[in-house]
C-alpha cells in the first residue's frame, strides 16, 4: 500500500483528478491524505467536497481554516463571509450532508504504522505530539457535538496567542483552533504571529517558522502540513510542507510518504493572482 499526501485544494477539483491519474492512485491498495482547505476561492468547491466525501475510507482529511470558515458560515456566523466561491455549497440540496461530513473530520491524523502525522497548519513549540493529539480530540469533541453552534459563533479571533495549561473554555478552544488551522510563524517564546504570511525569508524580524521554533517538542516527529503556499514544498526539521500553490498558478503536488518522499507535480492555472 502507498500513502500519498496532497496539500490545499481550495476547490481545484480538475487538478486533483488529473494528479490522481498521474500517480495511478488505486483505491484497492492506496491511501490518500489531504491536508485541509478543500474549499474556497477555486472554481469547484462544491464538487470537490462531493468527490472527496465519496472516496470514503480511502481518504484521510484534516480541517483547514477555509473548511472551518465554511462550517461557521453554514451555522450562521457570516461576519467574515464575502459572496463568492462558497455560494454553490450554501445553496446545494446536499448542503447539510456535506456540512455533517465535514464537521466530523479531525484536526490531526496520526498513523503509527508509517510514523507520520498530518495537520493543516502548525503546532506551537510547547506541545509534544501526545499533547497535540489530546488537544485535537478536545477540539473535535466540541465541533462534533450538539454544542457546535456556540463554538462557531465565537471561533474567530487572534487571542489568546500563547499557550498556557491554564487556558479554559473558548479561549483554550480558540488557541487550539488557531494552531491547527492558521499557524505559520511564532516568536522565540512560542507566541503565535498570525499576520505573517510571506515566505520565511520575507517575514518580519523575530518571526520564526513554527517548525524552526526553539525547543520545539515535536522536533523528532514527522509532520505533514499545508496552509503555507508561499513556503511551497519544504522538508525541514521533520516538517513537510505540502502546499505548492495550486490556486495561485503553482503546482498541485502528491508526495508519497516513503523513505525518499517521492513527488509528482502537476502545473496549475492561476485562479487567483496573489498568494495570501
Amino acid at each position: 500500500m502507498s500513502t500519498y499526501v496532497i496539500g490545499d485544494l481550495q476547490g481545484c477539483l480538475d487538478e486533483l483528478q488529473q494528479l490522481l491519474e498521474l500517480i495511478a492512485f488505486d483505491t484497492s491498495k492506496d491511501e490518500l491524505w489531504l491536508a485541509g482547505d478543500l474549499v474556497n476561492r477555486g472554481p469547484k468547491s462544491l464538487e470537490t467536497l462531493r468527490f472527496v466525501k465519496a472516496l470514503g475510507e480511502h481518504v484521510k482529511v484534516v480541517l483547514g481554516n477555509h473548511d472551518m470558515h465554511l462550517l461557521a458560515v453554514i451555522t450562521g456566523n457570516s461576519k467574515h463571509y464575502f459572496a463568492g466561491s462558497l455560494d454553490d455549497i450554501l445553496h446545494a440540496p446536499d448542503k447539510i450532508d456535506l456540512f455533517e461530513w465535514l464537521r466530523h473530520r479531525p484536526f490531526l491524523h496520526h498513523d503509527s504504522t508509517i510514523n507520520w502525522t498530518m495537520i493543516h497548519a502548525g503546532l506551537p513549540p510547547q506541545w509534544s505530539l501526545l499533547d497535540a493529539i489530546e488537544h485535537a480530540k478536545t477540539l473535535e469533541s466540541v465541533v462534533q457535538s450538539e454544542q457546535y453552534n456556540a463554538y462557531f459563533a465565537n471561533m474567530y479571533g487572534n487571542k489568546p496567542n500563547i499557550w498556557s495549561d491554564d487556558l479554559e473554555g473558548m479561549e483554550r478552544l480558540r488557541f487550539i483552533t488557531n494552531c491547527f488551522t492558521r499557524l505559520r510563524c511564532c516568536d522565540s517564546n512560542g507566541t503565535l504571529l498570525h499576520k505573517e504570511k510571506l515566505a520565511p525569508k520575507d517575514v518580519s524580524a523575530g518571526a520564526i517558522p513554527w517548525y524552526l521554533a526553539p525547543n520545539r517538542q515535536t522536533i523528532h516527529d514527522r509532520i505533514a502540513f499545508g496552509h503555507w503556499s508561499t513556503l511551497n514544498y519544504n522538508w525541514e526539521n521533520n516538517a513537510l510542507c505540502t502546499d505548492t500553490g495550486c490556486l495561485w498558478g503553482g503546482t498541485l503536488t502528491a508526495i508519497k510518504l516513503d523513505d525518499t518522499l517521492t513527488r509528482v507535480q502537476l502545473d496549475c492555472p492561476s485562479y487567483m493572482a496573489t498568494p495570501e
